[in-house]
């Protein structure tokens, strides 16, 4: 009854071939936020905006931006009622785009990361470029097989009905990104948000200005620009452009500024994905090849200078393995970085100088035993272990999200998983242990929104796997399927004919009710293993050769009989 297939349809008139014919960015306030607020981003009081400008400019400067926003909403909610997005030929033609836009401008990628992070270009085409063009790539492999509508097994009393889950686009959907890493965290779950067949507000985050304006400046014209507008700006911006209606909105940032967000689409009771954060714990046993968990564990603190969400926040060991881990870190770093750690091109720096004085006021925890110096003039902190760290230390109650990293003693596995439970559930939780004894009991003994054995970070590049917090660390998931899973409502369809047998058996739940009736539902209805997907040709068939053989074998034993 239902076809299974995606027809193509065709695109609407005037829809751009190639990206946009006429890039239309809403950019307002690219410049980064003041040193004075949070690098996460804080949504500023109306109040306290009011003191900063003339309330007559003001007022005038916020009735432009709502109406921006309004007309930037209208015109995507209008190309989606168009219903273009639903051609996978149209999502697959625009993936290509973005595909074709991070190839021939990843040297402009790679100058603005450093810019806004001074990010050695290597990372950046791990982390980055490279990333997301494979992430792209099997989203395009694998399209035409997440599109289809699914079947799934049916009982007895819809074993003549068509059953199947289709594949349908939210519709207008907000995705806004990081500064952390400022195109990944955007552009991966905007690809996701294309390919499930919704229209998508692009928000890139203002901290990092330079991505920002390569976003506002070069994806409009790879990209549908009614389908796929980019729109910039502050806090301020952000809170206003939540206050308009989405069908879905997608936040990687902070957990306090999180909550903002779900507040705020509570309003409409729009769903969300909170990609958030958290400190992320590693624990190490003295079973491990010391010098392979060192290099595993401080490249994961390092990289993007320990700006990153997953980063291994703490560490977890005896004393008999601090003192091991700290002499093989010394030498690890001077391997990696040399004697003059400042000078080495392979150290991203701080985002910003608000979040570097806060990374100097966490550096008072505990005891330095591994580097400690820093330079304002060029926001440089070199890589930090700290010892005798309290509990109740600054540095063990915030993400710490720089290359600072606190060693906190316990005696034994069961003494870690005791503080970790303790505490909000991570987003990822590291172990570095040779015993599978210990693995199964920190899998099966905690909760976090991933876990990774004797590696970090690598877990996150594993496109089969999903990605995504639980409580406190975010909820929802993406990356392959599962962004596309994300975006994508699951509609249930049930389809019936209206044949004289099929109504002669649903009579039965028509009054006037009978103990007949009530038996023959109760027969219908009863619950029973599932049948697996057969079409009512193939039961007819089973059927008819069920009956043949019954046949068959009552007139073989009536010729047996004769005789």
């Amino acid at each position: 009854m239902f076809d299974n297939a995606i027809k193509p349809q065709p695109e609407a008139n005037g829809a751009p071939k190639n990206g946009g014919d006429r890039p239309i960015t809403t950019v307002i306030n690219i410049e980064p936020e003041p040193e004075t607020e949070s690098p996460i981003g804080i949504f500023t009081s109306q109040p306290e905006r009011q003191q900063q400008q003339p309330e007559q400019l003001q007022s005038e400067s916020e009735s432009d931006r709502m109406a921006n926003f309004d007309d930037t909403l209208q015109r995507a909610r209008l190309a989606f009622s168009s219903g273009k997005t639903r051609n996978v030929s149209f999502r697959r033609k625009q993936l290509e785009n973005l595909l074709r836009c991070y190839e021939e401008h990843e040297n402009e990628i790679i100058s603005a990361l450093e810019a806004d992070l001074r990010r050695p270009k290597q990372e950046s085409l791990i982390v980055e470029t490279e990333f997301m063009k494979n992430d792209i790539k099997h989203i395009l492999f694998h399209l035409d097989e997440w599109v289809q509508s699914e079947k799934p097994s049916k009982s007895f009393v819809n074993l003549m009905d068509d059953v199947q889950i289709y594949n349908d686009p939210f519709g207008v959907v907000l995705v806004i990104g990081a500064w952390n890493y400022p195109l990944q965290l955007l552009l991966v779950p905007v690809a996701s948000a294309i390919a499930a067949g919704n229209c998508v507000v692009i928000k890139p985050s203002e901290i990092a200005a330079n991505c920002a304006k390569f976003i506002a400046d070069v994806i409009p014209k790879y990209l549908d620009n009614d389908c796929y507008p980019v729109v910039c700006g502050g806090p301020s911006e952000t809170a206003e452009l939540l206050n308009q209606r989405f069908d879905y909105i997608f936040y990687t940032g902070s957990t306090r500024v999180g909550k903002i967000i779900h507040a705020a689409a509570n309003k409409y009771l729009t769903p969300t994905t909170l990609e958030l954060g958290g400190k992320s714990p590693c624990y190490i046993d003295k079973s491990v090849e010391l010098r392979t968990a060192v290099k595993r564990i401080l490249w994961g603190k390092l990289i993007n200078c320990g700006q990153t969400c997953i980063a291994p926040d703490y560490i977890l060991c005896s004393k008999e393995v601090q003192e091991k881990f700290i002499a093989e870190a010394k030498d690890v770093l001077k391997e990696w970085y040399g004697e003059n750690i400042q000078s080495s091109p392979d150290l991203s720096r701080v985002i910003n100088a608000n979040n570097f004085q806060r990374l100097l006021g966490l550096m008072k925890s505990g005891r330095v035993a591994v580097g400690g110096n820093y330079d304002a003039s060029e926001r440089f902190i070199e890589p930090t272990i700290l010892v005798d760290v309290k509990e109740s230390d600054p540095i063990m109650e915030e993400e710490i999200f720089g290359p600072i990293l606190p060693i906190f003693n316990v005696e034994s596995a069961y003494d870690a998983i005791k503080f970790i439970n303790a505490r909000e559930s991570p987003l990822v939780l590291y172990i570095f242990t040779s015993e599978t004894e210990v693995q199964n009991l920190f899998i099966n003994g905690t909760q976090s929104g991933g876990l990774c054995v004797n590696d970090t970070i690598m877990h996150y590049a594993v496109d089969v796997l999903p990605f995504g917090g639980v409580g406190m660390s975010g909820m929802g998931s993406y990356h392959g399927k599962y962004g596309f899973e994300t975006f994508t409502h699951k509609k249930s369809c049930l389809g019936k004919d209206l044949s004289a047998f099929g109504e002669k058996l649903a009579s039965a739940r028509y009054p006037p009710y009978s103990d007949r009736k009530g038996s023959l539902l109760s027969f219908l209805l009863r619950k029973r293993r599932p049948l697996p997907n057969l079409h009512l040709s193939h039961v007819l068939a089973i059927g008819l050769g069920v009956g043949l053989t019954v046949l068959a074998n009552y007139y073989l034993q009536g010729k047996l009989l004769s005789k």
